[in-house]
């Protein structure tokens, strides 16, 4: 038997399942009460959807979106990902972990592919005469 798993090929551990929504929590309550100096995140709503960790829990991704889709998703992963220092500071105070992982924010592109799907779908429904029995 091996010492190691491939990780990859199981996904995540559960471990590492829970070390994410302890994260996800601590930063849904951080991006709420703080203020940032940054413009392109003062008044801005965060959404976080989803944090990844590494198999040594020391590093974190984490999938982030504006609440109102008029604001560039990327540009907030961007000053979110300059403000990171100061989130993980901020984190590392109210987790309980050994260590504080490193903060990566990407911009969550997920909620953008699943209207894209669902218009296609109705496109399709409509095509094909399919209706709703509630309409």
């Amino acid at each position: 038997m091996t010492k190691h798993k491939n990780m990859s090929a199981q996904g995540p551990s559960q471990r590492q399942l829970r070390a994410g929504e302890l994260i996800r929590h601590a930063l849904v309550d951080i991006m709420a009460r703080e203020e940032f100096r940054d413009p392109a995140l003062q008044g801005v709503s965060v959404t976080i959807g989803e944090v990844r960790t590494s198999p040594d829990l020391k590093h974190a991704t984490i999938f982030c979106s504006p609440l109102v889709g008029s604001q560039d998703a990327d540009g907030v992963a961007d000053a979110l990902n300059r403000a990171s220092a100061f989130i993980r500071g901020k984190l590392g105070r109210v987790i309980d972990m050994k260590f504080t992982p490193q903060l990566r924010f990407l911009a969550d592109k997920s909620y953008d592919d699943a209207n894209a799907m669902e218009r296609l779908l109705d496109n399709v429904a409509e095509r094909e005469g399919f209706h709703d029995e509630d309409e």
